[in-house]
């Protein structure tokens, strides 16, 4: 019998590449109350990471299929990637 699954190592085998590898993921994901200026700022250093990503584009991607509802993916907001899916599902 055939699997369509892949191996789980290739699943995640993008991460080893993440310029965010190793990083405090408080650069990602917004802590309890962040808003304005504070989380703008925090956003742009997410982004400047993903930027110079060589992974940036798989991690997006996989951010999107996994419906990852928090924090910067792939130079993404949760607020982009959210507008993304309402309009591809229209």
């Amino acid at each position: 019998m055939r699997t369509r699954t892949k191996p789980l190592l290739r699943v995640w085998e993008w991460q080893a590449e993440a310029a965010c590898r190793g990083m405090d993921s408080s650069v990602f994901f917004s802590p309890a109350g962040e808003r304005g200026r504070a989380r703008l700022r925090r956003e742009e250093a997410a982004r400047a990471v993903c930027g110079s990503c060589p992974v940036s584009g798989p991690c997006g991607r996989f951010a999107l299929t996994s419906q990852q509802s928090y924090g910067v993916w792939g130079g993404f907001t949760e607020a982009e990637r959210r507008s993304t899916v309402r309009v591809n599902r229209k």
